[in-house]
């Protein structure tokens, strides 16, 4: 390993400097260095306060200024606190299934009841570096209980923590801080980009009827909603003809695709529904508003089938210029009038034919298209978009954290 490293992302275009982080080697960082290991429980390294009470619920206040702390994170809000300062706190409760514990990293006053640890670094110990550690601890040796873990206290005295010099401390700290402010950046970037595109997208998919004919998607000119058929998960198979279940395309697919997450076979194909290159496929049931009317445009050149509780469309419409408009507010506002049902959400082909469409030219939605598509390139892809870049920047950071925090374990 090189004496500077220089981390950069690839953002689908080749590798990118992206306000790169310089950080010593490995070797250099760790030369010479002395590990001592202690246990949680060292009262010359560790200080770990008392537990708090169980709130009554005449004490919680949703306005209150002082957030409160359970074993499920945050929950309300108190007035008063029993801490203020650089904590780490550490769930009592959880699941045996999770090999990385619920750490959490504090500044301020906060509340934290009786089902949370609160520890912090005292002396040679940094408070920050012990929470970067204990995010990579194995906790499932320490936990007791069965279906519902439990950390006790008295197990949680027993973990085994580093302590290097506290400058190499500080300098790991430096380094993994670093990588969190660049993926909040990105983050933030994201959802800045998200926002502006669901505005472009309001914007270039409204029309003034005197202007452009509004039609019903039903209407014979434009094209029909077909029901989808009996296709249920148990019907896949490993290969054959693709299919799309309705579940599938609020979980899986974006806007559009050309390829299938799953298949039928040809038998069970000959007696489906099939959807053909550039209809748009529908969940019409959901257990929420929003996902109900999820719709992805198919782009493949093979018929696949679709599922019941979907539907497709086949019209004579762009399929992206489709696809993008039922994800306008214009398209939400006309679904819910028809929207039936409790606790499963259902609108029926039926209802969706009579929902209003604005029909520009040809010409005017491959516009509209070729503008959407790179705002959903840039907030939805995972191969060339942001999301690809914030992706890669976790697993650096995930990967220089395993690196930085693993040492020798002779002093155990």
């Amino acid at each position: 390993m090189s004496k500077e490293e220089q981390l950069t992302v690839d953002n689908g275009q080749g590798t990118v400097d992206s306000e790169q982080i310089t950080m010593p080697s490995i070797e250099k960082l760790f030369k010479g260095v002395n590990v001592e290991y202690i246990v949680l429980g060292n009262e010359n390294f560790v200080n770990i306060a008392n537990n708090g009470r169980k709130p009554v619920k005449a004490s919680l206040r949703i306005t209150g200024i002082t957030p409160y702390y359970g074993a499920n994170n945050i929950q309300d809000y108190v007035d008063g606190f029993t801490h203020d300062g650089e904590y780490i706190l550490i769930a009592e409760d959880g699941s045996k299934s999770l090999k990385h514990y619920s750490v959490q990293y504090v500044v301020g006053k906060f509340w934290a009841n009786n089902h949370v640890h609160v520890i912090c670094g005292k002396n040679n110990l940094n408070t920050k570096f012990l929470y970067y550690y204990l995010q990579i601890v194995n906790f499932i040796p320490f936990l007791s209980g069965s279906s519902r873990a439990k950390l006790t206290k008295c197990k949680l005295i027993q973990i085994p923590i580093p302590i290097p010099p506290i400058e190499v401390q500080k300098e790991i700290v430096r380094i993994l801080d670093t990588f969190i402010e660049l993926t909040a950046e990105l983050t933030a970037e994201l959802t800045a980009r998200k926002k502006q595109y669901s505005y472009y997208r309001e914007q270039l998919l409204s029309f003034d009827e005197n202007e452009v004919k509004h039609l019903p998607m039903g209407h014979k000119s434009i094209g029909k909603f077909i029901r989808g058929g009996g296709l249920q998960k148990k019907d896949f198979t490993e290969s054959g003809v693709g299919c799309i279940h309705y579940g599938q395309i609020y979980t899986y697919y974006g806007t559009y695709t050309d390829k299938t997450k799953s298949f039928v076979s040809e038998k069970f194909a000959q007696k489906a529904r099939m959807a053909k290159k550039g209809d748009l496929i529908i969940a019409t049931t959901s257990e929420n508003d929003e996902d109900l009317c999820k719709a992805v445009a198919w782009l493949g050149n093979k018929e696949i089938a679709v599922s019941s509780d979907a539907c497709f469309y086949t019209h004579n419409l762009n399929p992206k210029y489709v696809a993008y408009y039922f994800q306008t507010e214009q398209f939400q506002k006309q679904k819910r009038s028809f929207i039936t049902g409790t606790k499963v959400r259902r609108v029926n082909a039926d209802s969706l034919a009579k929902i209003k469409i604005p029909v520009p030219s040809t010409e005017e939605q491959e516009r509209i298209v070729s503008i959407l598509d790179k705002f959903d390139t840039l907030t939805t892809s995972i191969s060339e978009g942001l999301p690809k870049e914030i992706e890669l920047r976790k697993k650096q950071y995930e990967y220089y954290r395993d690196m930085l925090l693993t040492f020798p374990k002779e002093n155990i």
